[in-house]
């Protein structure tokens, strides 16, 4: 089996209390938005690309809020990833409302914090690190999570 190795930049976008995630369409599982970092772009700034590109939105990278490990297998291939997370503003987004999509694949909802564990969030370490933040407009630091095995 072969392992791939990937860096991927997410975010926190977390207005009135709910929180923005995305999934695949034909998956049950949701992942926080963002995607891999390409050479040359710092991780604030591809957050910035992918989220334009998978919404057809600006958005603005805020603070760092901390570093989760992942593994998993997808494919038959063995994938181990750091994602870096920082705060998310996406000015005109809020839940309630129809959140536009540029990728056919990927599609976006709210879910309040208080049901992201409903959500099958992957990675699973961000449940707790997220429904533990002090504030519901998701300040706070998450730190360190992971589910290497």
């Amino acid at each position: 089996m072969e392992k791939a190795f990937e860096v991927i930049a997410r975010g926190v976008c977390i207005v009135e209390g709910s929180l923005l995630l995305c999934h695949g369409r034909d998956q049950t599982n949701t992942y926080l938005p963002g995607g891999h970092i390409e050479r040359g772009e710092s991780a604030a700034v591809a957050l910035e690309r992918e989220i334009l590109e998978e919404l057809g939105v600006a958005s603005q990278a805020g603070g760092f809020m901390g570093a989760v490990e992942n593994h998993f297998t997808q494919s038959d291939e063995e994938v181990y990833e750091i994602n870096l997370i920082f705060r998310l503003a996406i000015p005109g987004l809020a839940p309630g409302e129809a959140v536009p999509v540029e990728e056919p694949w990927l599609d976006f909802r709210w879910v309040s914090l208080d049901r992201i564990e409903e959500a099958q969030l992957q990675p699973s370490c961000l449940i707790k690190m997220l429904q533990d933040l002090p504030t519901e407009d998701g300040e706070g630091v998450l730190g360190w999570g992971s589910n290497y095995l």
